[in-house]
């Protein structure tokens, strides 16, 4: 066994095949799912909770409006027509966008940003609580420009095994365990 290969690792994942990082199926409570790479396992309560990563690219759309801020778009309902004109502005990018669990993600090759550009855009924001988005595509739908962006921060998924899948901790149940999963990890981290 090398010191990179978990000692027990979750029974039952798929494997992606390319780097055999274990991957799982995660489901929402609306049926939605999200293909994601199996980051970590925390064992809590009897339960097996897991921090994933998607295996697509996450994004964010925006309203853009000239002279303000882009405004976040949280909830978007997965016929909404914005999203049909996002889908055919990326297919000419050879890229699909995909109505998932959690987030809408892009699956397609995407172009690697610049670790410089990203130096500079840090600098251009000193809010730490704010987080950094790099601009996918742009549209107009109904006469208002919106953007698809992607998360520049690592985005996360905690979901709670069953089977041989994983279901989206959410609710109630997000709160109460999502304090204690980041207090595992840390300590994890002092030890590693």
């Amino acid at each position: 066994m090398t010191p990179d290969t978990p000692s027990n690792p979750p029974a039952d994942l798929p494997s992606d095949g390319l780097a055999d990082v274990p991957t799982v199926l995660v489901q929402d409570s609306h049926g939605r799912q999200l293909l994601c790479f199996l980051e970590q396992l925390i064992p809590l309560d009897g339960h097996d909770y897991v921090l994933l990563t998607p295996v697509d690219t996450p994004v964010c759309l925006f309203r853009l409006e000239d002279d303000e801020e882009p405004e976040l778009i949280d909830t978007i309902d997965a016929t909404e027509p914005i999203l049909s004109v996002a889908d055919v502005v990326l297919q000419e990018h050879d890229l699909t966008l995909v109505r998932s669990a959690v987030t809408l993600t892009v699956s397609g090759e995407l172009d690697e940003p610049e670790p410089d550009e990203l130096d500079d855009d840090d600098d251009e924001d000193d809010d730490d609580d704010s987080e950094t988005y790099e601009l996918l595509v742009s549209f107009l739908a109904d006469e208002q420009e919106y953007g698809l962006y992607i998360p520049l921060d690592p985005f996360f998924v905690v979901a709670r095994m069953e089977g041989g899948g994983a279901v989206l901790v959410e609710g109630e149940e997000f709160e109460r365990v999502q304090p204690r999963i980041e207090a595992e990890l840390d300590e994890r981290e002092a030890e590693g």
